[in-house]
């Protein structure tokens, strides 16, 4: 075993993560906005995919299928998401921002690109482009 085998990389990991989600919730909460950061992740990710099923949504997200329905409860329960039938399977929903949604996106957007400047810091593209190939490669070492 070599010493970068004996590296705690997961808990560098986690721990980053940990302290960017605290510092993401107090930037929206801060803002006034109405938003978790996982609430935040969904209504990014379904702003592009208009009509994504809730299941390509769970795995887009890597979110268990509970979370992310409970997530998308609360969602459209604030009038941000609806759901829709979808033509073909009347089992799948399709998913779409509403009016309020479109413009909550806008406003944590604008919250969210501010938390991402600072949290970068003075860092490159280059540190950019490294850290997606580095964790590229261990997803790819742990993944299936």
């Amino acid at each position: 075993m070599t010493h970068s085998d004996q590296r705690a990389y997961f808990f560098k990991i986690d721990t980053t993560i940990k302290r960017i989600r605290s510092f993401m919730q107090k930037g929206l909460i801060e803002a006034g906005l109405d938003l978790t950061v996982d609430q935040w992740v969904v209504i990014d990710h379904i702003k592009p995919n208009a009509g994504i099923s809730q299941n390509d949504l769970a795995n887009a997200i890597a979110k268990d299928a509970p979370t992310i329905t409970r997530i998308l409860d609360l969602l459209v329960t604030k009038g941000f998401v609806k759901r829709q039938m979808g033509e073909n399977d009347r089992r799948k929903f399709r998913l779409f921002l509403t009016p309020e949604g479109e413009i909550l996106h806008t406003k944590a957007f604008g919250v969210i690109a501010e938390i991402r400047k600072k949290s970068w810091g003075d860092l490159s593209d280059k540190d950019y482009e490294d850290l997606v190939r580095i964790m590229d490669a261990i997803y790819a070492n742990v993944e299936g």
